[in-house]
């Protein structure tokens, strides 16, 4: 079982994973000289060593932050995690209805890509955007399952620096596999449609048989 986490300690990690993209964003953009970048290589080099000397979390996997636990708030997810540096970070949360589909039972979301993404001038990377969707999409299912295929159709790009609504609901299911879709949009423009199919543990949804599968995975 994973220990929840102080309320301090992760405000003080959010604070710090936020001072980092800055960095990581700025990166993008700025053009220093040769002398200004060692001088800065020098200083982050001296604060990655601090944090070598801090002790890591326990055991190679933890099941809330691989995302196989639907309700959780991922910290450390690469593409929603608020503590993962490399995340945009994807924002969701759940819709109830009476339904499936767009207008019943739901995950909906927001996302904003920043410079660190960028493909096309101006716009997100469609690596990226496709990352995203997997996130929104497998968190859709409401429970644990592997991504079997993700499909995208890209409408319109994506651009930097504005806010992305975006959707996701489960289509049909069919035993261990489920079709989920999703839609991005911005400003009521539809940018992208996607499509995957996810696949449940064999052992089931849960916890531990999900640890024993991702612990026998992590073994070969």
């Amino acid at each position: 079982m994973v220990n929840p986490v102080d309320p301090e300690v992760a405000a003080a990690e959010l604070e710090l994973a936020n001072e980092l993209r800055r960095i990581v964003n700025r990166m993008v953009l700025v053009r220093p000289s040769a002398l200004e970048l060692r001088e800065a290589a020098v200083r982050a080099r001296d604060f990655a060593d601090r944090l070598d000397q801090l002790p890591a979390r326990e055991g190679s996997v933890e099941v809330s932050e691989a995302g196989l636990k639907p309700y959780d708030h991922l910290r450390h997810s690469p593409w929603s995690g608020t503590s993962n540096v490399l995340a945009p970070p994807l924002e969701m949360w759940f819709v109830d209805g009476d339904a499936d589909g767009p207008e019943g039972r739901r995950t909906d979301g927001t996302v904003v890509f920043d410079t660190a993404y960028e493909g096309p001038p101006g716009h997100a990377h469609g690596g990226c955007v496709a990352g995203v969707f997997d996130e929104l999409l497998g968190r859709s299912q409401l429970r644990a399952g592997f991504t079997g295929t993700l499909t995208l159709t890209y409408r319109r790009p994506t651009p930097l620096r504005r806010r992305v609504d975006m959707c996701a609901w489960v289509e049909r299911t069919d035993g261990r596999k489920r079709w989920v879709k999703g839609t991005s949009r911005l400003d009521g423009v539809l940018l992208v449609e996607a499509e995957g199919l996810f696949i449940a543990p064999r052992e089931g949804a849960d916890e531990e048989g999900i640890t024993a599968s991702l612990n026998r995975v992590s073994r070969r």
